[in-house]
């Protein structure tokens, strides 16, 4: 009976064991600073695709929810070091976010503060991005404005808690809606209407009726929730997390956990394939946590794939009739490429 006992609860510990131990080996590789994971066409190599156009030739009465479209997680976070960068640095100013359109993206996700005179400046936790939303917005008028074949998806969301680690918004200055309402009033024709009317929440359009504008997907307050029903209807429910239409499980522990992170995504595909074809899904492949930055994340550490390489090579293994919206840290080319071939 004793050893009986003693064999049991051996057999229990190792899972914790095996736990600690790779939380121990993440945290002492984080003690040397490593460097990035080489690139290859799934990670860090945005440039190497060109896909301005791809839109373009695509048939008008198409619903935005049968399309497949390469995202990017934190669009514009690429200052702050390993904990907070996202994307390739291809400037500041946003011009990071037009390599992004031309390399292919067409889901964004933007974050912004609430700074003095009442404007938003773009921030990722408590670090500046070096852009502001007037910088957003003068990029995304002059792709669509050369490209007017495209829209864009916006998911738009104020950053600050207040609480340690992110930003405080100023003082004294109106409301995040209200602000945002005066950006959109101040360039007529930039968004499609229905989805930045306040408590209008917009059916899913087709591809032929926001050509050439930006569509708000959902406006996000600083711990998740929907402002006022703005953007898309089906996204009521876009909290901080997964929802019924979202994958974000954004919590990677350690290296050791991209292992869960990964079947998230191949688990998420699956409900996209299997899903409301009229609905937009969305697919966040970014995560990171306290021992696992977001590049380990993406391009793999140690033994473990990263999120990146392994949806590549699932895309190229398996026939799907869509991938929905993909929302990536440090896409490369390859993998751009192939999201956008799928339609």
């Amino acid at each position: 009976m004793t050893a009986s006992v003693y064999v049991n609860k051996t057999i229990y510990c190792r899972p914790m064991m095996r736990a600690l131990a790779a939380a121990g080996l993440t945290a002492a590789l984080l003690l040397v600073p490593q460097p990035a994971l080489a690139a290859d066409s799934s990670y860090r190599t945005l440039a190497t695709a060109s896909n301005p156009n791809w839109m373009a030739g695509l048939d008008s009465g198409r619903s935005l929810g049968a399309l497949s479209i390469p995202g990017t997680h934190e669009t514009l976070s690429i200052h702050g070091g390993d904990y907070t960068q996202t994307q390739e640095n291809y400037g500041n100013s946003a011009a990071t976010l037009t390599a992004q359109l031309d390399a292919g993206i067409r889901a964004i996700d933007v974050r912004a503060r609430v700074n003095e005179g009442n404007t938003f400046t773009i921030h990722h936790g408590a670090v500046y991005q070096q852009a502001n939303f007037d910088d957003v917005l003068n990029r995304l008028a002059s792709f669509l404005g050369a490209h007017p074949g495209e829209t864009v998806l916006l998911r738009f969301k104020q950053e600050c808690t207040g609480e340690t680690g992110s930003c405080a918004d100023a003082t004294g200055q109106k409301s995040f809606t209200d602000i945002f309402d005066a950006y959109v009033a101040a360039r007529p024709g930039l968004f499609w209407a229905p989805s930045v009317t306040r408590n209008s929440a917009a059916a899913v359009p087709t591809l032929g009726t926001v050509r050439g504008k930006v569509v708000l997907a959902v406006l996000n307050g600083p711990r998740g929730g929907r402002f006022d029903s703005y953007g898309l209807a089906q996204f009521a429910g876009w909290n901080d997390g997964s929802s019924t239409y979202v994958q974000d499980a954004y919590s990677v522990p350690t290296f050791a956990a991209i292992g869960a992170k990964r079947d998230a995504v191949n688990n998420f595909l699956n409900t996209t394939n299997s899903g409301d074809a009229t609905k937009i899904y969305v697919n966040f492949t970014s995560g990171s946590g306290a021992l696992a930055p977001p590049y380990w994340v993406a391009g793999g550490a140690l033994w473990e794939q990263g999120v990146n390489p392994y949806l590549l090579g699932r895309l190229n293994a398996t026939s799907y009739a869509r991938t929905g919206v993909v929302m990536m840290d440090f896409p490369g080319g390859g993998l751009i490429n192939k999201i956008v071939s799928y339609n």
